[in-house]
């Protein structure tokens, strides 16, 4: 057993923003394992994200963000539960990047039921032609379709999306993350991106 001292339990805390006692349960359950302790706090964030995502959100920020010399621009709602998690500067850093991200990746919506059903239809209609195509059998049609209709949510559902800022995070990630953080349940409640010249 590694003996875990405060040098580990300090280096954890700058890394992951844990509290002190679950950085150490974190060291003591892994061993001392720098890495697998890290795994172990954002696993342990992840189910405590979970556990709030059912609390109701009231408060929050709405943000704007003007991109390209005034070419592009964005209005997002993000909601957490008390005015105070509202004031705090890490929030309003969270949601002026969802903002940025919003600009720069144009989400269709913010989750798959969000995206009107004619556009959904529209996509699966081209993969299933472009499909049909190959020439193979339905049993395959389907599948290459259904795997082109996740490739597209992944792409068009803002909490599906990969942060621009971060690839090895998705946009769910990065609110799951501030939620263990801050300790309150974080929302994505709307958001509109305008484009000069666009519809």
């Amino acid at each position: 057993m590694a003996k875990i001292n405060t040098e580990m339990i300090k280096e954890l805390r700058a890394r992951t923003n844990a509290g002190i006692l679950d950085c150490k349960e974190a060291l003591k359950e892994t061993d001392g394992d720098m890495e697998k302790a890290v795994d172990f706090l954002r696993k342990k964030g992840l189910a405590t994200a979970l556990k709030r995502a059912g609390r109701e959100t009231s408060e929050g920020v709405v943000n704007s963000y003007i991109h390209a010399g005034g070419k592009i621009g964005v209005l997002v709602e993000v909601n957490c539960e008390t005015d105070f998690v509202a004031k705090t500067d890490e929030f309003k850093e969270l949601v002026k990047n969802l903002a940025m991200h919003i600009a720069a990746t144009r989400p269709l919506g913010i989750r798959s039921e969000d995206i009107p059903e004619e556009i959904v239809k529209r996509e699966e209609e081209i993969y299933r032609a472009q499909a049909l195509e190959t020439g193979k059998p339905e049993k395959i049609i389907d599948k290459i379709v259904d795997g082109k209709m996740k490739k597209f949510y992944r792409e068009s559902c803002l909490l599906e999306q990969q942060y621009v800022k971060d690839t090895d995070l998705t946009i769910q990630d990065l609110i799951h993350e501030m939620v263990s953080k801050m300790g309150e349940s974080i929302s994505v409640r709307r958001f509109a991106r305008y484009q000069l010249g666009g519809e």
